[in-house]
């Protein structure tokens, strides 16, 4: 996942001396903390290195990133009025800049993948205020002032789907809608409210996507009618089942728990190779975590897990 990094020692060194906003404002910067792991850990891609909130500063929108908290937005949006200050924003040209540095730099079998928020994650940040467990007041918003809603992620949608063909347009081979929080509903609730939005964004570009959330058990079915030609499933649900519920039609990302490699290494290859089971070798399964990594991950064993994740993968061709 793109928090590859947040373990790597060069990383931290890096953030020593600059925020995490500095690190995406210079494509030198952001090109190389992309790079780490990928260096580091041999994998198959470089997941761009930006924050989930980076297109809606573009939009006017003041976002502080708070050490322990994360995205806190110091006026957030409540009403119609609130929504009509949000302007159209070109996509951050830095950030473009720094996706050209990485395709550059990874060779033609090591993809890129651009990324963005998803419609219900950053509209829940906007309307919160900070990160939030229940979405109270996001759902209050839909259910009492539905216009207000479908307004902001109309806006959300346009802005997204314009920043992810920028990031297509400077040389990302895939791009991942990251709906991280969208398992806060029900499936009727994201039907009516999200689905939509994300549909309009997965249909924007014309490269592979990859439709990623968390808690989406009981929403694979309809994450996967939005659009994605890869849902992400996380660690709650089986590979095999979640695989199912998508339908093999679709590719599937996941989806080991990231907090299995903070346990010792007979534990992570039991739960790994779990994984790679209930793949069944089959084609279009990404092996990947359910969610980031932690910072606190030991990047040896993330080193050895994709090791074993490539040693597993011939076994399997041959």
């Amino acid at each position: 996942m793109r928090q590859a990094g947040r373990s790597l020692p060069e990383y931290r060194a890096i953030r020593e001396h600059h925020t995490l906003f500095e690190v995406c404002e210079r494509p030198e910067l952001c090109a190389e903390v992309t790079l780490q792991p990928v260096r580091r850990h041999g994998v198959d891609a470089a997941v761009m290195f930006a924050d989930i909130m980076t297109p809606v500063l573009a939009m006017g929108i003041d976002v502080d990133l708070v050490d322990g908290v994360g995205p806190v937005v110091s006026q957030p949006i409540r009403t119609a009025a609130d929504v009509e200050r949000l302007r159209p924003g070109a996509p951050d040209e830095r950030i473009l800049e720094a996706v050209r540095i990485v395709r550059q730099e990874l060779r033609d079998d090591q993809a890129v993948v651009g990324f963005c928020g998803g419609p219900f994650t950053v509209a829940g940040y906007l309307v919160e205020g900070k990160p939030s467990r229940d979405f109270a007041r996001v759902k209050a918003l839909m259910y009492r002032e539905p216009h207000v809603w479908h307004a902001l992620a109309d806006r959300l949608a346009d802005g997204f789907a314009a920043y992810v063909t920028a990031q297509t347009e400077a040389g990302a081979d895939v791009i991942q809608l990251f709906d991280s929080w969208v398992g806060a509903l029900s499936p009727a609730d994201y039907e009516e409210f999200v689905a939509p939005y994300s549909a309009r964004i997965l249909a924007s570009v014309g490269v592979p996507t990859i439709h990623f959330g968390t808690g989406t058990a009981t929403l694979l079915h309809a994450m996967a009618d939005a659009g994605g030609d890869v849902i992400g499933l996380d660690w709650r649900i089986p590979l095999d089942h979640g695989w199912e519920e998508v339908g093999h039609d679709r590719g599937v990302q996941g989806n080991l728990d990231p907090a299995v490699l903070l346990g010792p290494w007979e534990r992570v290859e039991l739960a790994a190779r779990d994984v790679l089971e209930r793949a069944g070798g089959r084609p279009g399964h990404v092996f990947n975590l359910g969610h980031g990594v932690l910072p606190q991950t030991d990047p040896d064993v993330l080193g050895r897990l994709a090791e074993l994740v490539r040693e597993a993968g011939v076994e399997a061709r041959v």
